[in-house]
């Protein structure tokens, strides 16, 4: 992929020289809104930072720490970050105008890229539990209506809204959990390992990079069991909730041997739509490009490629991006 738009950029270079010449003048000075300081979102700006730099010198993309991607669609809004990185499955509430968004914002936000597709709600529980009540799939939470405890990421966050969604599809919302005698818990991820290992949760639900070492360090005390989810409750899911099907690949986790279906939770690089056709497309350029720079912040974005990246859906490219992506082929 790369090789290819190189060559195109070296024959464009030899009957506009003086294009170039002025295209490789160009610096950009942006910030990127993240999330929290550390973590896999602060290397993602560290790797934009490092692609804009390959294709601009002296350019410099500062990562900006933030409440996360629900924060993000209010910051790229305000024009207090160039670039925002926020999940599809908040995206499409910002489209939809859903809480926490008290109107629609598809007219101000738009995307120049994915920068991963794979963090998937894994549906995790213990072995034990899950033999006790004869519960094989994610589905027979409902059908069997034990007495389950269930861990999902604290409130605000968008993967305990997706988790509430997948809950809910299948008929095991709050109030239905309680009345079999169990509940659902709000709790961060990093909290979650130690409630399943000291058995007081018996499921945790979250959105995860596969062979997160949290479930690692979980199994390492308990047996645990993915479930998957139906065809019709990933496809019910996904429609609202913006996020895309998934499977866990077989023996993902030794203790785990067949393909698990689910849904997974991305992020996208989002802008504000008023950004200027040419800084987009020069930006998109510049990422798609040099996106090895961008995979190789660490080994979960060793699946990152120009084709992945040019897979959103839930709203708009922005044009400069759109216009880039077709001409190299893209869209």
């Amino acid at each position: 992929m790369k090789i290819s738009i190189k060559k195109t950029v070296i024959a464009i270079a030899i009957v506009f020289p003086s294009v170039m010449n002025v295209a490789s003048a160009q610096e950009y000075k942006l910030t990127v809104a993240g999330a929290s300081p550390g973590g896999l979102w602060s290397l993602l700006g560290a790797g934009l930072d490092s692609a804009l730099k390959e294709e601009y010198p002296g350019s410099t993309v500062t990562y900006q720490t933030s409440g996360g991607g629900i924060a993000n669609v209010a910051v790229l809004q305000r024009g207090d970050a160039n670039l925002g990185l926020v999940e599809d499955a908040v995206l499409q509430l910002a489209r939809d105008g859903e809480a926490p968004f008290r109107e629609a914002v598809n007219d101000d936000i738009r995307v120049l890229s994915y920068l991963y597709t794979w963090a998937p709600m894994q549906p995790v529980i213990r072995k034990e539990f899950a033999e006790e009540h004869g519960i094989t799939s994610f589905s027979d939470i409902a059908d069997i209506k034990p007495p389950i405890t269930i861990a999902i990421n604290k409130r605000g966050n968008i993967a305990s809204r997706v988790a509430e969604a997948m809950l809910d599809s299948i008929g095991a919302s709050s109030e239905e959990v309680k009345s079999w005698g169990g509940n659902i818990i709000y709790a961060a991820s990093s909290e979650q390992s130690g409630l399943i290992q000291d058995r007081r949760v018996d499921m945790i639900l979250n959105s995860l990079f596969v062979g997160q070492s949290s479930i690692m360090q979980a199994a390492s005390s308990v047996d645990l069991d993915l479930l998957p989810l139906s065809e019709q409750t990933i496809q019910e899911v996904s429609e609202n909730t913006g996020t895309n099907p998934f499977t866990i690949p077989a023996g993902a986790y030794e203790w785990e041997q067949e393909e698990t279906p689910t849904v997974s939770i991305s992020a996208t690089l989002a802008v504000n739509s008023s950004m200027d056709d040419e800084m987009a497309y020069n930006l998109t350029k510049a990422f798609y490009e040099n996106y090895e720079k961008i995979a190789g912040v660490h080994p979960a974005m060793e699946s990152l490629t120009p084709e992945v990246m040019a897979g959103v859906e839930v709203v708009p490219y922005h044009d400069g991006a759109e216009r880039y992506l077709k001409e190299v082929g893209l869209r």
